[in-house]
């Protein structure tokens, strides 16, 4: 939201007021609040008729500064609010005549008293600031008030993040509104909106209301990032990495791990589609036809019209299409599969549910008394009121029938246009309740299946997000089109979200709309089963391989093979981001800070440390991408490239650029027809491209996610020193593609020459 008109101006209707001095302060163990007049104090007399700032510093955690500014103190409370860590570490303080030094640790804060301004630096290097008009109470038109915020953007810093969004990867320049809507994957829209934002100067701002914020990032003022909300309270948190991965991790210290999905959650994902038609003989039709074609698959999913038209939710299976549901799962269970069913909140008003729902006070109302109802998605629809737990009960008792049918997973779909003319049960703010409903429904759904299922067992795939909704894994892109500008605008938007602290995601294999050409679904597949979870799902039309010709299902086989192989490697990743919250899929940004070439790229990135994919966007077959310095290792040809350039040529459909990091431990199994499996039996240890001097490490973990082992490597001169823990079954160490040691089981230590 912007409140001037040019550099000189205010817009009409707004009166901008910010503080000038610090004029007194409080002091504690733990915090500094600074009491800031918006004029200069030059006399007793001016003491009167002049609003003033409260400002609370704080330090919630290593690393971490908190500020609140209040206008007047003496507003109401209303939830909700995010779920946020903050232990209150003791501080430092230091006064000087003109100078305030707050901190703790490597973190401070210089405080300019007069003129007023801040500085926040990590040891001795100026992260960022804050000048005299940073902090603002905007007094607005019709009696509406605005608490500002603003922090300076350097020459060459630049922003990301903001949940997930389509618009350019840098959001420099862009106007951005923390509203969740249904827009798709092609506009400024995001069904993922998140309060965070990170700067590749090391440094992250997360605002903590769970309401609308609106950010201007060097689009208001050029050199400035503001971030602005209704009302009489800003409060936000300023957290240093310093370096862009450690920023993220601190992140999600403050708003939660994800979650560590199942080992089977990774594998090919396979649904009967939106709107086609299909029955039981359907699904066992695809199913089969992927188990002809030796294409591992791990989960079915079955979408909307598993239940009647016009009675979503009712949670009910359709007989006419599924007259034996229990059985029919129990078949595909027997295959091998894990079952997902779609849901969402909304219960249409021919539902049966929906008489329940209503009769029992479980669903939103409107101020008169009455249910809340429209006819967008579902005739009559109303909306479940999951601040009431009797209603949590009543909704998570259906989930449960299916539950104990054999359903593994749910689809949590929607959940994103949430009235703001409601009332809720616990009395909660509508308008701070429209982002976070969608943490809510997601919870719920969640610890039903934490519940179930048990711990590491539980994996949604969800739509809508906010700050907090990466404890609940899987996220996934929403509908996008079927062409290589809805692919390109699709990775945009999930890097954009794994930069918000989210650790997975996946996104429609060969898009959601229309239906893809041969091409680009065969582009599409190697994307998405090189994406942290791969999902083929469509609208209209079905997704099997087979309906777009012979060489999409060698693609398919080839890569969904690819990636059960690599689950030593990744299933690894996904315990380090539970433990840390560093994404399994990331932007080069993450991995290469001092890189200035990695800072905008956003057609490749980094599956987990050690793996760099770079999709192709153009039916030439051309891959264009950056491999930074060192002797990168094609993972499908093994041919070796000497980094530090942009490298172009031309892919045929099996091939993508799939590069594996220099100074790279990389495990890889034997077993391809599934994501499950002992990581340990035949496995490959690959050594790629070790560097004198190296010493690396790399944890070995099983597929119930718990680590069980090391590799530690280090080279002097020509000689390689490795030793392991954890593999008590014979293994094989491959380095650099030339030579290869067949290891006894037991054994721990070995050296080798190259």
């Amino acid at each position: 939201m912007k409140f001037t008109d040019g550099n000189w101006l205010i817009r009409e209707g707004y009166e901008i007021h910010y503080p000038h001095m610090v004029f007194d302060m409080d002091v504690t163990d733990e915090s500094l609040t600074l009491y800031t007049p918006c004029r200069d104090i030059d006399h007793r007399g001016m003491t009167l008729n002049c609003p003033q700032l409260t400002i609370k510093l704080t330090v919630p955690k290593e690393n971490v500064i908190r500020l609140q500014t209040w206008h007047h103190t003496g507003g109401v409370k209303r939830t909700p609010a995010f779920d946020v860590a903050d232990e209150k570490l003791t501080s430092t303080y230091v006064s000087e005549e003109n100078e305030l030094i707050f901190g703790n640790g490597d973190v401070k804060v210089k405080i300019q008293k007069r003129p007023f301004h801040m500085t926040f630096y990590y040891k001795n290097d100026m992260m960022t600031e804050m000048d005299a008009k940073s902090f603002a109470w905007i007094e607005g038109p019709e009696n509406t008030n605005y608490m500002r915020g603003q922090h300076r953007l350097s020459v060459g810093e630049y922003l990301y993040g903001l949940g997930e969004r389509f618009t350019t990867y840098v959001k420099n320049g862009q106007s951005v509104d923390i509203w969740n809507k249904d827009g798709g994957t092609s506009s400024e829209q995001a069904y993922k909106n998140i309060p965070f934002y990170l700067s590749n100067r090391g440094y992250g701002i997360f605002v903590n209301h769970p309401e609308e914020v609106n950010y201007e990032l060097g689009s208001e003022y050029t050199s400035k990032a503001q971030f602005s909300i209704k009302g009489e309270y800003l409060d936000y948190y300023l957290i240093i990495g310093p370096e862009p991965k450690g920023v993220v991790s601190r992140y999600t210290e403050l708003t939660g791990k994800p979650a560590l999905p199942p080992a089977w959650s990774f594998g090919l994902w396979l649904s009967t589609s939106f709107t086609t038609d299909y029955n039981e003989e359907t699904v066992n039709r695809f199913v089969d036809g992927m188990i002809e074609r030796d294409i591992p698959l791990s989960v079915f999913h079955f979408d909307c019209f598993w239940m009647k038209g016009f009675e979503w939710s009712n949670f009910i299976w359709d007989q006419d299409n599924f007259p034996d549901p229990e059985g029919m799962l129990r078949r595909l269970k027997e295959k091998g599969l894990k079952i997902c069913v779609w849901i969402n909140p909304y219960i249409a008003q021919k539902s049966p549910s929906f008489e329940e729902g209503a009769k029992n006070e479980y669903l939103l109302k409107k101020e008169d008394g009455s249910i809340w109802q429209w006819d967008l998605w579902q005739a009559g629809m109303g909306i479940v009121d999951f601040t009431n737990p009797k209603a949590c009960e009543w909704y998570t008792s259906k989930l449960k029938i299916l539950m104990d049918m054999g359903v593994d997973s749910f689809k949590t779909d929607f959940g994103e246009r949430i009235p703001t003319d409601v009332v809720y049960f616990d009395g909660s703010d509508p308008v701070k309740m429209h982002n976070y409903y969608s943490y809510i429904y997601n919870k719920v759904v969640f610890d039903l299946l934490e519940k179930e299922r048990g711990k590491n067992e539980a994996v949604l795939f969800a739509r809508s997000a906010t700050t907090g909704g990466q404890k609940f894994p899987v996220h996934w892109g929403g509908d996008c089109d079927s062409t290589y500008e809805a692919m390109a605008e699709s990775l945009r938007g999930g890097l954009s979200l794994t930069t918000s602290g989210f650790g997975y995601w996946s996104h429609d294999i060969g898009g959601f709309e229309n239906t893809a050409t041969p091409d680009v679904f065969k582009r599409w597949t190697a994307f998405g089963l090189l994406s942290s979870h791969s999902r083929l799902h469509g609208s209209s039309s079905y997704r099997v391989p087979w309906n777009f010709d012979e060489e999409a299902v060698d693609v398919t086989r080839q890569f969904a093979k690819l990636k059960n192989r690599l689950m030593p490697y990744l299933f690894g990743a996904a315990v380090e981001n539970h433990h840390t919250g560093v994404p399994v899929m990331r932007s080069m940004l993450l991995e290469f800070p001092d890189d200035p070439i990695c800072e905008p790229l956003d057609r490749q990135y980094m599956l987990g440390d050690a793996l760099l994919v770079a999709p192709i966007f153009n039916e030439e077959g051309i891959g264009s991408f950056y491999l930074p310095k060192g002797r990168w290792t094609c993972l499908l040809t093994g041919e070796v490239v000497e980094g530090g350039t942009w490298v172009k040529e031309k892919f045929d459909y099996l091939n993508l650029p799939l590069y594996i990091r220099p100074n790279t431990i990389l495990p890889i199994g034997l077993t391809d027809n599934t994501p499950v499996y002992d990581y340990t039996e035949n496995l490959t240890i690959k050594l790629v491209e070790i560097e004198d001097g190296a010493n690396i490490d790399r944890m070995l973990v099983n597929a119930d996610g718990e680590e069980i082992g090391h590799i530690h490597v280090t080279r002097t001169g020509n000689e390689i020193s490795i030793t392991t823990s954890g593999l008590e079954k014979p293994y094989t160490i491959e380095v650099s593609g030339k030579q290869k040691l067949e290891v006894e089981a037991g054994k721990q230590e070995m050296k080798i020459l190259i």
